[in-house]
C-alpha cells in the first residue's frame, strides 16, 4: 500500500475509535500487533496481540470512567509508517489530562502491526495515571 492508503487507513481507525466502533478498529490491526506506551505509569508497557491491546483500551475506559478521548490533529505517511499528531484527553480522580502525543504506526500489507505512543510531557502523563 502507498502512503495515502496508509494515511486513510489510520485516519479511519481514529474515526472508528472515537465512535466506539472497536469492530472496525480490530479489522485494521494485524493479529500480533505490538502496542507500546511510553512512560512509567500503570498503563505503560508493551501489549502484544489484539486481545492484550483491546484489554488496554478497556483499562483506559475503566480508569477514566469513559472520559478518555483522542483527537487527531494531522497525519504524515510513507509506504511503511504513519505518524499521527494527536491530543489525548481524560479525567480521573479529580485530575484532568490534556496532552499532545505522537503516535507512530508501522503497517504491513494494509494492517497495523506496531504502534508507539509517545507523550510530549511524559511526567505529566505519568502523574495523571498514578
Amino acid at each position: 500500500m502507498g502512503a495515502q492508503d496508509n494515511a486513510d487507513l489510520i485516519r479511519s481507525g481514529y474515526e472508528a475509535f472515537s465512535k466506539g466502533d472497536l469492530e472496525t478498529v480490530a479489522k485494521l490491526f494485524g493479529p500480533e500487533i505490538r502496542w507500546n506506551i511510553s512512560g512509567r505509569s500503570q498503563i505503560s508497557g508493551t501489549y502484544t496481540g489484539q486481545e492484550e491491546v483491546f484489554g488496554f483500551f478497556g483499562k483506559l475506559v475503566e480508569l477514566t470512567d469513559g472520559t478518555f478521548t483522542v483527537e487527531l490533529h494531522d497525519l504524515l505517511a510513507s509506504d511503511d509508517h504513519v505518524v499521527a499528531l494527536a491530543k489525548e484527553s481524560a479525567t480521573r480522580n479529580g485530575k484532568k489530562l490534556e496532552t499532545d502525543e505522537t503516535h507512530v504506526w508501522h503497517l504491513d500489507n494494509g494492517k497495523a502491526t506496531e504502534f508507539w505512543g509517545v507523550a510530549k510531557d511524559q511526567y505529566q502523563v505519568d502523574e495523571f495515571w498514578v
